[in-house]
Order: C-alpha cells, then structure tokens, then sequence
C-alpha cells in the first residue's frame, strides 16, 4: 500500500506542476481527487454546507493560482491543500465570530464520519479515531478546540474555564499519547 501511496504522491506532483504551467485539466484532476475530503473537513470545521462548499471552490482557486509555489520537500500536495483549506477554514470562522460549541460533541467522534472522503483512507481515518476516542476527554476536548476551533491555549483555557497551565499539560500528554500509538501502529504496519 505504501508503494500506492507514493505513486499516487507523485502523480499528485505532477498534476500541480501541470496546473502551474496552465494545465486546467490537472487542476480538475486533483479537483475528482480531494474536493470531497476537502468538502468534508470545511463542513466539519464551518458547520454549514453553503460554506464549506464556497470554501472548497476558494482552495481550488488559491491552490490555481499559487501551484507554482507548491514545495513537495514540505509535505504532499494533499496536506498542502488541506493545511490551505484549514487556515482559511479558521479565518473565516474567526471573522464571522462563529465560537459555539456543544462540549458533549468531544465524545461523538465515532459519528463524524464523512462519506465524502476518499476511502483509500479510510484505515488511517479509523486508526486516528480510535486512538483519539482512546484518550481522556480532558484531552481529546482541547486537541478538538485547538484543531477545529483554531483556538489558543489561551482561548481554549477560558472557553473550559481551566487554566492554562493545565490545557497546556493536557495538550502535551495527548500528542505524547497520539505519536505514541500512531508511531506504534505505523512499525506494525511495516513489518
């Protein structure tokens, strides 16, 4: 699967290289390829279809614009469209002053599935979710306001009326646990 996935990786190079010499068939390509992990994740993070949707199309056009600036030695062109699609996810939210949040849904990780999302990965998804649902919800509440909010410690330390100092410990010790077991997971997966 590995093999695949570096396939797919390279291909994914090209078409962006393609795209930044005007290639509007390579964008679409990658368009088939990720707009519905991408539409997912603007959902999840905006909470309305309409502008995830409208967000989704603004990456695409971003990415358009800026592939000849893609660096793979930074990452693969899927998390560079997705770490674009987050922080203009979280800008956005930030200027509709859009905060609420149902502290119960920490705990309905199980029920976030989006079937949009490419089912190439769907193993990895599951993995992530387990070993989050494995984590105190202490833990997995601050790594959720960090992440989906875009939240601060110290904004997440006064939206849980918790101080810092302790949203600060309880972040530590659950990227320790994610790296831990998602390290664990990734040597079984390779022997």
């Amino acid at each position: 699967m590995q093999a695949a996935q570096m396939v797919e990786g390279d291909r994914d190079v090209e078409l962006v290289v393609a795209a930044a010499g005007g290639d509007r068939g390579a964008l679409a390509q990658l368009y088939d390829r990720y707009a519905a992990l991408l539409l997912g994740v603007a959902q999840r993070i905006l909470g309305s279809p309409r502008e995830a949707e409208d967000l989704v199309h603004d990456v695409f056009l971003e990415a358009w614009k800026q592939a000849g600036h893609y660096d793979a030695s930074r990452g693969s062109v899927r998390t560079w469209l997705l770490m674009r699609l987050r922080s203009r996810a979280l800008d956005r939210k930030k200027s509709a002053a859009n905060r609420a949040i149902s502290m119960e849904a920490p705990g309905d990780l199980a029920e976030r599935e989006v079937s949009l999302e490419d089912p190439a990965l769907a193993p990895d998804r599951t993995r992530v979710r387990r070993v989050l649902l494995a984590l105190p919800l202490e833990q997995r509440a601050v790594l959720e306001l960090a992440y989906f909010e875009g939240l601060s410690s110290s904004e997440i330390a006064t939206r849980l009326g918790t101080p810092i100092g302790t949203v600060k410990s309880r972040v530590a010790a659950a990227l320790s646990k994610l790296r831990t077991e998602l390290g664990a997971g990734s040597r079984e997966a390779g022997q």
